[in-house]
């Protein structure tokens, strides 16, 4: 037969029950959306992807020696280079000559484009020369958190400006 002590132990009181109910509701209601909204994450990796395609499109104008575009509207990015069958395009600043997309490396996709649907970017257009500078120097916004994107002209340096 158990005695009185032993039979305490033996559970949860309602109470307890109750309280650990009315606690991991709060937390649901509170704390759970943010683990489930995609559209940080979403916008984050867009942001990632971009900033890397700019990188990409600098290092590729270097090293093939020609003129590479980077074209940004609404919510995607594609780059862009003059033809490889006409080299004497490859200084080019005019937007009709950049008339090669260029190829995503590693995957062996035809393009490097990236949209992402809900994500707003200021159009521009600039280009990287054989240098490895910029046309002009620019600040890129990502999305609403206040990501941005800076290239500096006389460098081609590129970087998070965001902090």
């Amino acid at each position: 037969m158990l005695s009185i002590s032993d039979r305490r132990s033996a559970g949860f009181t309602l109470l307890e029950l109750a309280m650990t109910i009315v606690i991991l509701g709060i937390l649901s209601a509170t704390a759970l959306p943010k683990f489930f909204d995609l559209s940080v994450y979403q916008e984050r990796t867009f942001f990632d992807d971009t900033i890397n395609a700019i990188r990409y499109a600098q290092k590729l104008a270097v090293t093939t020696g020609c003129n590479v575009q980077v074209q940004i509207s609404a919510n995607q990015f594609e780059l862009r280079r003059p033809s490889a069958t006409d080299r004497s395009k490859c200084a080019s600043n005019v937007a009709t000559d950049f008339d090669l997309t260029v190829a995503r490396p590693g995957s062996g996709e035809s393009t490097y484009q990236g949209s992402q649907t809900g994500i707003n970017l200021i159009d521009t257009t600039f280009y990287f020369t054989a240098k490895g500078d910029a046309s002009a120097d620019q600040q890129i916004s990502v999305g609403s958190n206040g990501k941005q994107i800076s290239v500096v002209k006389d460098t081609g340096f590129v970087y998070d400006s965001s902090s």
